[in-house]
């Protein structure tokens, strides 16, 4: 019973059902992009010439290699590669400077109290005006 009830909890949890979701989305949306890439933007690349990229094909005794499909997915590829880093990667990138806290620097100079020249902070005499920094302090 304490299985059923861990397998539960983890099908439940929010990570899990936003994954489920987002594949199912992705999928959806690379079908989409895969249509509008074979249906309409390569019969656009192809107007200047006479040949349809769903026509190339190379074959070699029984074997036929679909060359066209091949540049059709790669074309879908990159389409879908651009709409991901446009929508989602640089305006998530954009959020995350925004908002990220920024840490400061830690120190690793200090000013020497004599000539207010910027030395080391494990330094003993200073570089510039050789005056003991251990004395100052």
């Amino acid at each position: 019973m304490a299985v059923a009830k861990e397998f539960r909890d983890f099908i439940l949890r929010g990570n899990v059902v936003d994954l489920a979701v987002g594949v199912v989305i992705g999928a959806a949306f690379g079908a989409v992009v895969t249509a509008f890439v074979k249906d309409i933007i390569t019969p656009i690349i192809s107007i200047p010439g006479t040949t349809n990229f769903n026509d190339l094909y190379w074959q070699v005794g029984g074997a036929k290699f679909l060359v066209g499909d091949f540049i059709n997915t790669l074309i879908s590829f990159l389409v879908i590669a651009l709409v991901i880093f446009f929508f989602v990667v640089k305006p998530v990138n954009m959020l995350m400077k925004r908002f990220k806290p920024t840490q400061p620097e830690p120190e690793t100079t200090h000013e020497c109290p004599y000539c207010l020249s910027k030395v080391p902070l494990q330094a003993t005499r200073c570089a510039f005006c050789t005056s003991d920094l251990k004395a100052a302090v």
